[in-house]
C-alpha cells in the first residue's frame, strides 16, 4: 500500500500548467475532488470538466509512482475511445501509468485479463481462443446442428424446437445463484423457463434433458473451441471469485487507487463485480472512487436506477457546465432522472449564447431535417453567432437505427444511406468486399487494412473447418507462423501481396482489389488441401447486397452531410456518448411504444421528473 498521500495547491498548480490554458485554473469544487483520494462518488454534470479533473489527480498521483509492495493505479472507462482520450492527453507527462503494476483500459479488458482468462486457463488448462460476440454467434450457427452425445435424436429435437422457438439461440447464458450454475435467458435476465412454445408442453424429464442439452452446448463452445461471448467473461470472473475468494485482497493490494469514469455506463453485470472486488462491502484495501452522471446513464433493457448506481455516504458534486451556455443548461436540467441545478458557465467566444432551435417536419419533410440543420449552422457561421474554427465538430445523432416497417421513425428515416460500420471498424463482416471498405480510417498506416484482409482470410478457414495442428481456430500471428515455417515461398507471396491490396485499398483502388483477393483464395485454400466451399456465399456476395464504388481520391463515408464546407456526422447516440459536438441535432425515434416527446412533454414544460414517471420511462 502506499503511504497517505497529500495533494496541495502547488501539486494543482502543476496539473493546471499541462492541462488548462493559461488563464485558466480549477474551480473550488474541481480542487475538493482532485485532493480526495478516498472512497467517493463524484456526480458531475454534462460538460463540467469531471475527466479533466481525473486527469489531473492521475498527473499527481503518477509522480509518487510506483507504490509499495509494486502496487499501482488501476482506471476503468466504459469504452476503448475513452481510454484513448486519457492516454492522448496525459500519456507523454505520465509514461509510469500506463505499465505495469498500473492498469488503464476498458471494463471488458479488465475483466478478461484479471479474471476470465486467468480462470479459463487455470479451468481448461489451454488458453482462449477468441472473446468475441460474432464469432461467438457464428460458433453457435455452425453446430447448432450437431449431435451431442448421452441424447436421443428426440431430445436433441426438443432443445432446438425450444430455442428456436423462444430465440434464445445466441442469447441465452450462464449465471451463478448462490455458487450454483443457473441458465439465464440473457446477461441480468430471468432464469430461463423450459416451456414448450405452442401446444402440449414436455413433462418434468423432458424440461430435465432440454436444460442439460442447453448446459452441454454451451460447454462445447466454451470448452471445445475455446470461443467465448463476452458476457460469458463476467461469468467466468464470478466462478473464479466464488472458487478462489482470495483474488479480491490479491486485486485490492494491487490497485490501492480505483478510479471508474463513466460509471453511469456500465451495466448490473459490470456494476455488481466493479462492486464485489473494489468497495467489498466497505472492507476494501482500495480507494474506490466512481465518478459520472446518473443522468447521462445510456439505459439498455430494463435497467433501473438503484441498478446503475447506488451512492455512497460521501458524494460530491461537480454543477458547474462548461459545455453548456445558461440557455441551454436551464432546459436540459429538467430531463435529469435526478435533478441537478446546473449552472450553465459556457459562454460563446463571439459573445453571443444560442438558443435551442426545434425543427418541426412531417413524413414528407423528414429527409429535409439533416439539411436544414446544416443551413442552420452556416447561417449562424455567417452572422458571426458561431466561431469558425477547423475543428468544430457538428453531429445528428438518434437512439435507434432502424426504420420500422409500421411507420415508426428510427435514424435510417432521416438518413436513408446511413451505415453503422463506416464509423465502427470491428474484426468481422458479413461477407469479404466489407473487410476491404470498413477498416479504420483514422489510421494513415497500411496496418488497419492489412488487418482487415486477414482477418477474413482467417474466417475463410473458418468456415472451411481448416483448424492448427492443435485443433483450434487460426488467428493471424498463429497463419503467419505456419506459413514461413512450412511453406515460406506462399509465406512472403502473401506478405507482399497484403502490402499490395493495402496500398490500392488506401489508394481508394478497392475494385481493383476486391477480384484479385478473391482469385487468391483458391490458392490460398490449396495450401491447406482445401477447395472453397462452405465460404462461397461469404466470398461472393456484395458489401450491402451492391457494389461499392469509391472515388480514386477519397474513402466515401456515406454517413456525413455536407453542404458550403459544413459536414454533419449522421450516427447514434452510443457512437456519439461522450464526445463533444460544437452543435448537436437530437433526431426524435420511436422506441419500446414511444416516441421522446411523447416520454417527455412535461419536461418540455419545465416540470421536473417525478418517481412514478422515472420507473415508467425506464422499465417501458
Amino acid at each position: 500500500m502506499p503511504a497517505v498521500i497529500n495533494i496541495t495547491n502547488k501539486d494543482i498548480a502543476y496539473a493546471e500548467h499541462i492541462l488548462l490554458k493559461e488563464d485558466q485554473h480549477f474551480d473550488t469544487e474541481r480542487k475538493d475532488f482532485i485532493k480526495n483520494v478516498q472512497t467517493i462518488d463524484l456526480q458531475a454534470v454534462p460538460g463540467s470538466g469531471k475527466t479533466t479533473a481525473l486527469l489531473a489527480k492521475l498527473l499527481i498521483l503518477e509522480k509518487h509512482l510506483p507504490f509499495d509492495n509494486n502496487s499501482g493505479i488501476l482506471v476503468i472507462s466504459h469504452t476503448n475511445a475513452a481510454i484513448d482520450e486519457i492516454k492522448k492527453r496525459i500519456g507523454k507527462y505520465c509514461p509510469k501509468l500506463f505499465n505495469y503494476p498500473n492498469f488503464v483500459g476498458t471494463i471488458q479488458s479488465f475483466v478478461d485479463n484479471f479474471l476470465a482468462i486467468p480462470y479459463y486457463l487455470n479451468r481448461y488448462k489451454k488458453k482462449v481462443y477468441r472473446i468475441d460476440d460474432e464469432i461467438y454467434n457464428e460458433k453457435v450457427e455452425k453446430i447448432f446442428g450437431w449431435s451431442i452425445s448421452g441424447f436421443t435424436h428426440q431430445e436433441q429435437k426438443n432443445a432446438r424446437y425450444f430455442l428456436m422457438g423462444k430465440n434464445y439461440k445466441t442469447s441465452f447464458r450462464f449465471g451463478l445463484e448462490n455458487g450454483i450454475l443457473v441458465l439465464l435467458d440473457e446477461i441480468n435476465g430471468n432464469k430461463l423457463k423450459i416451456q414448450r412454445p405452442k401446444s402440449k408442453d414436455w413433462s418434468e424429464n423432458e424440461k430435465r434433458k432440454i436444460e442439460k442439452w442447453l448446459i452441454d452446448f454451451k460447454v462445447r463452445i466454451l470448452k471445445d473451441f475455446a470461443v467465448l461471448h463476452f458476457d460469458d467473461a463476467y461469468f467466468l470472473a464470478n466462478c473464479y471469485l466464488n472458487k478462489f475468494p482470495h483474488i479480491k485482497k490479491l486485486l485490492q493490494k494491487r490497485f490501492p487507487f480505483v478510479f471508474v469514469d463513466e460509471m453511469q455506463d456500465m451495466d448490473k453485470h459490470q456494476y455488481d463485480l466493479l462492486e464485489e472486488i473494489f468497495f467489498d462491502g466497505g472492507n476494501s484495501l482500495s480507494n474506490y472512487q466512481r465518478i459520472g452522471d446518473k443522468n447521462q446513464a445510456i439505459f439498455n433493457g430494463n435497467a433501473k436506477l438503484d441498478n446503475i448506481w447506488q451512492a455512497r455516504d460521501t458524494i460530491l458534486k461537480l454543477k458547474g457546465s462548461y459545455r453548456l451556455t445558461n440557455e441551454v443548461a436551464n432546459i436540459v436540467k429538467y430531463f435529469g432522472l435526478e435533478f441537478i441545478d446546473i449552472e450553465g458557465r459556457f459562454s460563446n467566444p463571439v459573445g453571443t449564447n444560442i438558443k435551442p432551435h426545434v425543427f418541426v417536419f412531417d413524413d414528407n419533410t423528414i429527409r429535409n431535417v439533416i439539411p436544414e440543420f446544416a443551413k442552420l449552422v452556416n447561417k449562424l457561421l455567417a452572422e458571426k453567432k458561431l466561431q469558425d474554427n477547423p475543428q468544430n465538430s457538428y453531429k445528428a445523432i438518434a437512439w435507434r437505427k432502424e426504420k420500422l416497417d409500421n411507420g415508426k421513425i428510427g435514424l435510417q428515416n432521416y438518413w436513408e444511406k446511413f451505415n453503422d460500420d463506416n464509423h465502427r471498424p470491428k474484426e468481422d463482416y458479413a461477407c469479404l468486399e466489407s473487410y476491404l471498405f470498413h477498416h479504420d480510417k483514422n489510421k494513415k498506416t497500411l496496418e488497419s487494412v492489412r488487418k482487415n484482409i486477414l482477418n477474413a482470410l482467417i474466417r475463410i478457414l473458418r468456415y472451411e473447418d481448416i483448424l492448427d495442428d492443435n485443433n483450434r481456430n487460426y488467428t493471424k500471428k498463429k497463419l503467419l507462423s505456419f506459413l514461413k515455417e512450412n511453406n515460406e515461398k506462399q509465406y512472403e507471396k502473401l506478405k507482399l501481396l497484403l502490402y499490395q491490396w493495402s496500398i490500392n485499398v488506401i489508394k481508394g483502388n478497392k475494385n481493383n482489389v476486391y477480384p484479385d483477393l478473391k482469385s487468391y483464395i483458391t490458392e490460398f485454400l490449396d495450401i491447406f488441401g482445401k477447395s472453397i466451399q462452405k465460404s462461397q456465399s461469404f466470398i461472393e456476395t456484395p458489401a450491402n447486397n451492391e457494389q461499392i464504388i469509391i472515388k480514386p481520391t477519397k474513402l466515401k463515408n456515406d454517413n456525413i452531410y455536407e453542404k458550403d464546407g459544413t459536414k454533419i456526422e449522421v450516427t447514434t447516440i452510443h457512437a456519439a456518448k461522450g464526445q463533444t459536438h460544437t452543435g448537436t441535432l437530437y433526431l426524435e425515434t420511436f422506441y419500446q411504444r414511444k416516441y421522446e416527446s411523447n416520454r417527455l412533454l412535461e419536461q418540455f414544460k419545465g416540470n421536473i421528473i417525478v418517481l412514478i414517471m422515472q420507473e415508467h420511462m425506464i422499465s417501458n
